[in-house]
């Protein structure tokens, strides 16, 4: 029998950027807060000298145990899904933080176009625009009303960087300057400055000087050692939850982490949640914690499969399109790049951070002319020098033999000689993509792995051979001598690393009927339940997630404090 321990305010499922922000901020006006971790504790000391990237960036040490718990995938309903027993197109984070430590720190505002898209597409290009299977909407929320709220995060963060000028308007600068710019970062920006294009440089969570946040938090400046994609940054310059959020929760006495903590239902009766049920990892006790509110701030498959082994909310039918719960899982593509190879110029491109780049919004979002097109929106393209660690970086010419003596001849000459430009693009969402319980598939503690059913549509592969061919544009121009970029975009295949950024399941909306959450990332059918995360993305846009997760992450702290006073649907 599970053990029930003491009522309190407010119980938080998952301590990372959500989780983190929403704790300091309800802990800071005097609510008592349980923050429920599933991994481990974790703090900066743990990464002093520890540039190992076979152990961090190969062996996956911040990623959860895929043989206790994964995700199934399969290309469409008519074939049997099959577990992800090996690491390829994402990474899954796990412990305190989340994939808050080991993450680049590129945190970009989405464009006003991409909170208003299906409303925005009509306007301009008609209904008929939008493929039938195509399940793209409105957030119920605009730029101008979240764009507080990203405010907030970047002051925490100290993000660095400078105005997008195809971005949406800024209350205020960025609270540091940008990165550094190195010769190769330069050349990108001269380079589409002559193609009459608008270049700036990337919004970095890598500190570009010495910071004191809001919350009086201090860290020093980034170091460009190259090491922060799959690790924790030694010296606290890369932002992350347990550098800056979590410690201001500590320091109130309200919060109380609980790490090895597996949350595995929410509790709920007549239409309110009570609390909920974990196990306990390191003992294997069921423990129920009661709570007034329930905040879910795990990653987009935990949040969606919590609900969905919860039974909360309505789950969400392919078939009929009806129901929510699942519904709009889209992901990103990364495809659209270009590889340039240099036989007079060299680079150093050993040394660099997450988010050092320079990066155009020409082919983002609505910026451009989708008239004659054969898909919408578009993605970021950006040169990024994020430091070309020693054994995952060995790039070479198209034609060179994958192993042998040239191999080697052409991986040392090349090694100071190459740079790739990437273009991310977004992804849409379709009425056949989404995410359900595996009928067969279980974790180690007998609860059903969720399953994610999708694949590349028309609009993907046309999307991606645009960005890849603008991509290859600007390094011809860039005065590479040999470049390769993507011709054609082949079906969608988890074994090859594209890009932790998955969304979905759990989306905003205006309307109960084709939405799990409000703008306040409250559940229609709960309403002392927030859901917070990507999850709420009805599609991805061109960007990386983390900066409108941030932003929707202050929003809901303040609508929790408004549901506090007044309780209630708060839209």
């Amino acid at each position: 029998m599970a053990k029930t321990l003491p009522k309190t305010d407010v119980v938080i499922i998952g301590v990372g950027w959500s989780g983190g922000i929403i704790a300091a901020e309800l802990t800071k006006a005097g609510l008592n807060v349980v923050g429920l971790e599933r991994g481990k504790d974790r703090k900066t000391e743990d990464y002093f000298m520890v540039h190992d990237e076979l152990r961090y960036a190969l062996r996956y040490e911040m990623m959860q145990d895929l043989s206790k718990e994964t995700i199934t995938f399969r290309s469409n309903e008519k074939i049997r899904a099959l577990p992800m027993r090996s690491y390829g197109s994402f990474l899954l984070g796990d412990g305190l933080g989340g994939s808050g430590v080991h993450w680049n720190g590129q945190t970009y505002r989405f464009l006003p176009y991409d909170f208003e898209m299906r409303s925005k597409t009509i306007e301009r290009y008609g209904k008929a625009k939008i493929p039938a299977e195509m399940t793209i909407q409105d957030w119920g929320i605009t730029y101008d009303e979240l764009e507080p709220y990203y405010d907030k995060f970047e002051m925490m963060a100290g993000i660095s960087g400078e105005p997008n000028p195809l971005g949406g308007a800024r209350s205020n600068p960025y609270p540091t300057p940008p990165m550094k710019k190195s010769p190769a970062l330069q050349l990108f920006a001269d380079a589409t400055k002559k193609m009459n294009l608008n270049p700036y440089m990337m919004p970095s969570a890598n500190l570009s000087d010495n910071y004191t946040n809001p919350d009086g938090i201090s860290r020093a400046a980034c170091q460009y050692c190259g090491y922060c994609e799959r690790f924790g940054c030694e010296y606290g310059a890369k932002a992350d939850p347990v550098v800056t959020v979590i410690p201001v929760a500590n320091k109130t006495g309200k919060f109380q982490i609980r790490t090895h903590s597996n949350v595995r239902r929410i509790l709920h009766k007549s239409g309110k949640a009570t609390g909920v049920m974990y196990t306990d990892v390191t003992t294997g006790e069921e423990i129920v914690q009661p709570a007034d509110i329930v905040v879910v701030t795990s990653y987009v498959f935990n949040n969606v499969r919590l609900l969905l082994m919860s039974e909360l909310g309505k789950r969400y039918d392919p078939a009929t399109g009806k129901g929510v719960i699942g519904k709009n899982y889209a992901y990103q593509v990364i495809k659209g790049s270009a590889a340039g190879f240099f036989e007079k110029q060299q680079f150093n491109t050993y040394s660099g951070a997450g988010s050092l780049g320079v990066s155009i919004d020409d082919y983002n979002g609505d910026n451009f002319d989708h008239s004659d097109l054969k898909f919408l929106h578009g993605g970021v393209i950006a040169l990024s020098q994020t430091g070309a660690r020693p054994i995952q970086n060995n790039a070479v010419p198209s034609g060179t033999p994958t192993w042998g003596k040239e191999f080697k001849a052409k991986s040392l000459h090349y090694a100071y000689r190459t740079l790739g430009i990437g273009g991310q693009g977004a992804s849409m969402s379709y009425k056949h993509h989404f995410l359900d319980l595996d009928p067969t598939y279980k974790d180690a503690y007998g609860d059903p792995l969720m399953r994610i059913t999708f694949d590349f549509e028309d609009q993907d592969r046309e999307l991606a051979k645009y960005l890849a061919e603008r991509s290859s544009d600007i390094m011809k121009e860039m005065g590479a001598d040999h470049v390769d970029y993507l011709k054609d975009l082949g079906p969608y295949e988890i074994m090859t690393y594209q890009s932790t950024h998955n969304t979905g399941g759990v989306i905003m909306g205006a309307d109960p009927a084709t939405s799990a959450v409000n703008n306040y990332s409250q559940m229609w059918d709960a309403d002392n339940v927030f859901v917070v995360g990507a999850s709420s993305f009805p599609q991805n846009a061109g960007y990386n997630p983390t900066g409108t997760v941030g932003a929707l992450a202050y929003r809901t702290a303040e609508g929790i404090l408004k549901y506090r006073e007044k309780g209630g649907t708060l839209v």
